[in-house]
């Protein structure tokens, strides 16, 4: 048996070495032990909500064409199979609410039995047992009702629900929350180190991430803000709120007519954040981007292998950020920014409503 790992090594089955050693970490691991039994440094939570990551439900719901059942049977498979939840084809999985049920004498998370929390790793590195076969979900939502148990690990990272928040709503904001701490950080080194504010612009500036990409590159100091949708109706939940100066309604994997829709509207942009959940995206926004500007890509969905080429085929001096899901702080940031910007947290609402 291998010894207990801060980053769970010890829970990798497959792959492993002649020696029976793995050969890789949890997130690229094709099978992870779920077992209940915690190891000393190990938390356990009863979940009751799963929430899938936005591209890995995209690709279950276009490959059984709606059908919900198909699609709750795949996840079930997946989690049977893998002993975690990711997406064999998008990689990716999602993340968690529960309650905590065991803390192992040596965790160093800080976390008590019975705290409410969510999880800020993915469901892909995340041992999960679902027990209740997902009665209660249709298959037709991201937000997945569901029971069983899930394991932390030393170096994992959750937060405890606030209780101002309804947990679902909290839910939906922490399943995003890497992508405004990172856009503000990017748009603030622009701030100090260039004294500019950036014209930012935000492929799906309407979604979770977008709309919250938005809202923290306006209180980073951004100048002209660019909100890139795909239909009226996305274009219609933005209009008459603060998020942004321009609502442009664009094909954000035409390469040609994004950016020209971009530069009609004010660009090209200095900082380009993509937070769509289809591929193809990758050159679209390369052309969008100003010469010495960022792209941040947050999309699951992203090729990065066409990214990168992308850039060198168009000859583009551009840097380009992925968006890992993690800065210090982003839990607490994208919260204190539902909180205080009014017209997100609506658009947050309508889509748990809409759910």
């Amino acid at each position: 048996m291998n010894p207990e790992s801060p980053v769970g090594l010890h829970r990798v089955l497959e792959p492993l070495d002649a020696d029976g050693a793995p050969t890789s970490l949890p997130q690229a691991a094709t099978r992870l032990d779920a077992d209940a039994r915690i190891w000393p440094g190990e938390v356990r939570i009863d979940f009751e909500t799963l929430n899938l990551d936005a591209a890995s439900y995209r690709q279950l719901h276009d490959k059984h064409g709606g059908d919900g059942s198909a699609i709750r049977a795949e996840v079930l498979d997946i989690v049977a199979e893998r002993g975690k939840m990711q997406n064999p084809v998008t990689k990716s999985g999602g993340m968690l609410i529960g309650t905590v049920a065991e803390v192992g004498a040596e965790s160093t998370l800080g976390l008590r039995v019975g705290d409410k929390v969510a999880t800020l790793v993915s469901l892909s590195l995340t041992p999960l047992q679902i027990t209740d076969g997902l009665a209660d979900w249709d298959g037709l939502g991201e937000r997945v009702p569901a029971r069983g148990h899930a394991i932390l690990f030393s170096r994992s990272i959750a937060a405890r629900l606030p209780d101002d928040l309804e947990p679902e709503l909290a839910l939906m904001v922490m399943d995003v929350c890497g992508a405004p701490a990172l856009v503000a950080r990017v748009v603030g080194e622009f701030v100090s180190s260039r004294g500019l504010a950036p014209t930012v612009c935000v492929l799906g500036g309407a979604g979770k991430s977008g709309s919250l990409a938005l809202a923290a590159a306006r209180q980073a100091g951004a100048g002209r803000r660019i909100a890139v949708v795909p239909t009226a109706q996305e274009a219609g939940m933005l209009a008459g709120t603060d998020l942004a100066e321009e609502i442009v309604i664009a094909d954000a994997r035409s390469p040609l007519g994004l950016s020209s829709a971009v530069e009609g509207a004010g660009g090209p942009a200095d900082v380009t954040v993509v937070c769509v959940d289809v591929p193809g995206c990758e050159q679209p926004a390369i052309l969008a981007t100003a010469e010495g500007g960022t792209i941040i890509f947050f999309s699951m969905a992203t090729s990065f292998a066409a990214a990168a080429l992308g850039a060198e085929g168009l000859a583009a001096d551009v840097r380009m950020l992925v968006g890992n899901g993690y800065v210090p702080g982003h839990a607490e940031y994208a919260l204190d920014l539902l909180r205080g910007t009014p017209s997100v947290r609506t658009l947050f609402e309508k889509r748990l409503r809409s759910h």
